[in-house]
C-alpha cells in the first residue's frame, strides 16, 4: 500500500494484550477494546453472542471522506487487500 500512499488500519474487541500480540505479526497497527457503541457508530454488525464486531472495512480519502465501505454479517464478506489497491487505483485514475 505504501506505493499509493495508503495505509491501513484495524481494530479489535481484544483487549490491548490480545490486540498486541496479533499486530506483531503485521505491518500495520491494530486498535483494541471495541465496543458496541463503536460498532453503532460505524453502522456495523455486532454479535451479541460472542461480543464481537463483524468486519466493517472503509477506504477513507485524502479529504477524510469515506469513499467505499463494506460490511458483513458473519466472518465472509472481508475486503481483500488486491481489491483495495484496485478501488484506489480507479478513483485516484478519475481525478
Amino acid at each position: 500500500m505504501a506505493s499509493l500512499d495508503a495505509k491501513v488500519y484495524a481494530a479489535s474487541v481484544d483487549d490491548v494484550e490480545k490486540a498486541s500480540e496479533i499486530a506483531s505479526n503485521l505491518s500495520y497497527p491494530v486498535g483494541h477494546g471495541i465496543t458496541r457503541a463503536d460498532a453503532d457508530k460505524l453502522g456495523s454488525w455486532w454479535e451479541d453472542r460472542r461480543s464481537i464486531i463483524q468486519p466493517s472495512e472503509f477506504i477513507v480519502g485524502a479529504d477524510g471522506k469515506v469513499i467505499l465501505s463494506t460490511y458483513s454479517s458473519g466472518p465472509i464478506g472481508r475486503m481483500l487487500a488486491t481489491d483495495a489497491v484496485k478501488m484506489i487505483n480507479m478513483y485516484e485514475s478519475r481525478k
